[in-house]
């Protein structure tokens, strides 16, 4: 038993020395890292394209000028001001926010909504950057040997078919990583620190925290919420109260900014954007792109801007629907090029017509790694000369159910599908006193319910509201 106790401790040191260990910039402290510093800009470099493709950038070049100036002055006043910090708006309605290593933060749409000041943004983009300066990622990834998680609820992993190389999918995998408590605890933390040394008053951090457990599961996100990767150490708003009461004491002047801040969420875009396709049932529908499929009744099903995912109640088989570029050849030609280039060991299959348009459907054998062999169902569909549909399928007991999926395609032209608009945030001023209620239910018609409105304003339904405040309602878009 002592002689393979001081083999394990023996293994251990020679793996410390073979990896090496980094300073880490919040504690000054050296550290068993698997990842290096070149490592982390890499990660955040690539993951940064990745992040663009798979969940999109909010097409609002002022907003997204604004978040980033904000988080510009929190980065600056981290322990790492000379980082290059990118602080990004996700175009998703999901409430929450993610860091990735080398200084890449992101905020979704879906957050900004419900802050109701310039200081809670800080606050936030302080806490993320927190997780930044203190490696909160490498550490976890030098912990749990993270090696590339599934995208989504699936992950069909063929060798060729990969979108990304090993850096950007362990940071997509990032994003849906759930930080221990410790980390969150230090995040706070730097959060305070940072958003007061920026000129912010931190005191708005807590409100923060305590909306955020009022906000419910944004419905059909892909993203998770704020608290299940973010999860409370334990009576965090009091803990930050104390810590930005702390923090402010004896300073005048810090910036909070309310009126402002409120008035840059006019217009936002507020849960799901039909337009970058949305599922009625079974049924999917993307307006922008034009075309509608029908997966099978009863599968779970993930949306994001890269592609489809369906997998089986029991998880046995899974559909993933993709654009690839078809280079300017025929469907028949694509299968072949990927043969011809070892992307596939073999195929079988033929020529179609789907939904009026030119297809390959057929059968795939893949080799991986080990040299285990597979098949996959696959179907190609050119709706243009570049745009190619790609359609893979983990068959299990379900193969007549993706080839079904697949031919199904066909083009989207129903004007009410295609003209559909998502419902908005809009600022309006109050006419009059009154509860939050009352002077709500005068604003004419609203996409959401009056306590939804009132977390979104971080009041109540009862709360009074004075004359001439500014109250973010929901208005409703045009949906089918």
């Amino acid at each position: 038993m002592f002689r393979t106790a001081r083999i394990y401790a023996a293994a251990w040191l020679l793996a410390f020395v073979a990896l090496g260990c980094a300073t880490n910039p919040v504690t000054g402290k050296r550290e068993l890292s698997l990842v290096t510093a070149s490592d982390e800009a890499q990660i955040g470099k690539d993951g940064f394209t990745a992040v663009k493709a798979e969940y999109g950038f909010y097409d609002n070049a002022a907003l997204q000028a604004y978040v980033n100036g904000v988080g510009q002055r929190v980065g600056k006043s981290s322990h790492l001001p000379n980082l290059a910090w990118t602080y990004t708006v996700i175009d998703d309605p999901a409430v929450n926010a993610f860091a990735m290593p080398g200084g890449y933060i992101y905020i979704t749409r879906g957050l900004l909504a419900y802050l109701n000041s310039e200081a809670q943004l800080a606050a936030v983009l302080g806490h993320e950057s927190g997780h930044v300066t203190a490696r909160h990622s490498a550490r976890t990834i030098t912990q749990q040997e993270l090696v590339g998680l599934g995208l989504g609820v699936v992950s069909i992993a063929v060798p060729g078919f990969q979108k990304y190389g090993q850096a950007a999918q362990t940071a997509l995998s990032l994003m849906f990583l759930k930080y221990s408590r410790d980390h969150e605890t230090q995040a706070d933390e730097l959060g305070v620190q940072y958003s007061t040394a920026a000129g912010y008053d931190s005191r708005e951090m807590p409100a923060t925290y305590a909306m955020l457990k009022r906000v419910a599961e944004v419905a059909g996100s892909s993203l998770p919420a704020f608290l299940s990767t973010h999860p409370d150490p334990g009576s965090r708003e009091e803990r930050t109260t104390a810590l930005s009461r702390q923090a402010t004491a004896g300073k005048t002047g810090l910036i909070i900014r309310g009126n402002e801040y409120i008035r840059q969420q006019d217009g936002i875009v507020y849960g799901v954007d039909p337009r970058q396709g949305y599922f009625e049932n079974e049924h999917y529908y993307h307006p922008s792109l034009g075309f509608q499929m029908t997966f099978p009744s009863g599968w779970k099903t993930q949306d994001s801007r890269q592609s489809v995912v369906a997998q089986s109640q029991d998880q046995s088989s899974a559909i993933q629907m993709t654009i690839v570029d078809a280079g300017g050849g025929s469907p028949r030609d694509y299968v072949s090029e990927l043969q011809r280039s070892g992307k596939i060991a073999s195929a079988s299959g033929g020529s179609e017509t789907i939904g009026g348009y030119p297809a390959w459907v057929g059968r795939f054998q893949v080799t991986n790694s080990q040299g285990q062999t597979s098949m996959l169902d696959a179907a190609y569909i050119q709706k243009s000369g570049q745009q190619m549909f790609q359609v893979l399928g983990l068959p299990g007991q379900y193969e007549s159910s993706i080839f079904s999926t697949a031919r199904s395609f066909r083009a989207l032209t129903d004007p009410a599908r295609l003209n559909v608009q998502p419902d908005r945030v809009h600022v309006v001023t109050a006419p009059r006193a009154g509860t939050f209620q009352d002077v709500v239910a005068s604003l004419g018609p609203q996409a959401v319910d009056v306590n939804t409105e009132s977390i979104l304003n971080n009041t109540f339904p009862d709360q009074p509201v004075q004359a001439g405040e500014l109250i973010k309602i929901v208005v409703p878009g045009h949906h089918r």
